[in-house]
């Protein structure tokens, strides 16, 4: 446990460093255009989520109150026209969102784009080769096909999850969930998204807080997902532009 979590959190450290971008990106991308949400709070921006059940939020006792929505909200008291599209299905993997609900993003043409998938793929047992493939593909084609900016979540650590935790399989699973976010680190720092790591909050926290799982011992709960989007918001805020405060008076 201890050799997986040094290895993903020297990757992650690598990928805050670095600006989430890799030091031979390819010619499309730049390093120095990193992509930003407008200054302008009157800017309409088009927030659309892309994933699986926690994009849906399965275990949330209402829209408004997973992640995706309290997001929303954050983001109207910035842009108070900005809107929301939710296309994330249940047990969607990335080759689903690869090939249902990416064509719909492009027609949509969104500002900001979160990313959520994995769990679906680790498993349903696809191979690392297959998700890495989609993965590639689904943030290819949002860098070169849309101007939004893009925010990827790790996959949280599903073995302190109580459907998992104990279980004979917990070892396996959980390398299996760091291989699949240094996937999604790669590709990330590749295009230019921004990394939110909610592995390691996940288990540094989730053990001693059971609340934040909900009652089908997988999904977060309200607070979970509250507590989801505390992570996310900080990754997009970071590609706020903020307007330069005037000149201090004496």
């Amino acid at each position: 446990m201890k050799r997986c979590r040094r290895r993903l959190t020297a990757l992650t450290a690598a990928a805050v460093v670095g600006g989430c971008l890799a030091s031979a990106p390819p010619r499309e991308f730049s390093p120095g255009a990193l992509r930003l949400l407008p200054s302008e709070p009157a800017a309409a921006v088009l927030y659309l989520a892309l994933g699986d059940s926690t994009v849906e939020g399965v275990g949330a006792s209402a829209p408004p109150r997973h992640y995706v929505g309290r997001l929303h909200e954050r983001l109207r008291a910035v842009y108070p026209h900005a809107r929301l599209i939710n296309l994330g299905v249940g047990g969607t993997t990335a080759a689903g969102v690869l090939r249902r609900q990416l064509p719909r993003a492009l027609e949509l043409r969104p500002d900001l784009v979160t990313l959520s998938v994995g769990p679906n793929d680790i498993t349903q047992g696809r191979d690392l080769e297959s998700y890495a493939r989609d993965i590639e593909a689904i943030l290819r084609t949002l860098t070169h096909r849309t101007t939004a900016v893009v925010v990827v979540n790790l996959i949280p650590d599903l073995t302190v999850t109580p459907r998992f935790r104990g279980k004979e399989t917990e070892p396996r699973l959980r390398e299996r969930v760091v291989t699949f976010n240094e996937i999604l680190i790669r590709q990330a720092r590749v295009y230019g998204a921004e990394v939110v790591d909610l592995y390691a909050a996940s288990q540094r926290e989730v053990p001693g807080r059971p609340e934040l799982i909900g009652a089908d011992r997988y999904h977060p709960s309200d607070e979970g997902y509250a507590r989801w989007a505390e992570l996310m918001w900080a990754g997009i805020e970071a590609r706020i532009v903020r307007p330069p405060s005037g000149p201090t008076r004496p």
